[in-house]
């Protein structure tokens, strides 16, 4: 009798897997490698999210969008300097190049949560789903972190001592 219902589990289990692998063959390999949205004060309504994306694919992909449950609003804003000062600039899309990888960082290209639902608190996750030119979808968690710089700093200070 057991051996009878695990098989028909397994093969729902089977057709289950047959089905999502076939939906998301093409978001596959779009990779999240990293990110991480900024905590902020509980008074500030928007934050920004940072993230590396790779692009396995033979095709460079464009990212279009993004829409999150925890804000009103997501753009995609880039940072450009014009007569010494430094602007952000909100961007149709940003291209991931074949085989290569995009790096949205505090000092470049990120995304902008604007009007959030509620705070975000450290260790809060956050739900993105990123949108890319030809319809597909990608949905991502990321951790909610202070400062990404921390993580950096760290490695710095592993000096070579002779």
């Amino acid at each position: 009798m057991e051996f009878k219902t695990l098989k028909v589990i397994f093969k729902h289990l089977f057709n289950f897997l047959v089905l999502s692998s076939w939906s998301f063959a093409a978001s596959a390999n779009i990779v999240l490698t990293d990110g991480y949205v900024r905590a902020m004060p509980a008074s500030v309504p928007n934050t920004a999210a940072y993230l590396t994306l790779e692009n396995h694919t033979a095709n460079a992909v464009m990212l279009v969008g993004v829409n999150s449950s925890v804000a009103k609003e997501a753009q995609l804003h880039t940072i450009i300097e014009e007569n010494g000062m430094v602007k952000m600039r909100q961007v149709k899309g940003f291209s991931i190049p074949s085989h290569g990888s995009l790096v949205l960082q505090p000092t470049g290209d990120h995304i902008m949560l604007l009007s959030l639902a509620a705070p975000l608190a450290v260790d809060d996750k956050v739900p993105l789903e990123l949108i890319f030119e030809d319809g597909q979808k990608l949905t991502i968690e990321l951790p909610v972190l202070k400062q990404a710089a921390a993580q950096h700093g760290e490695q710095a200070d592993h000096h070579h001592h002779h």
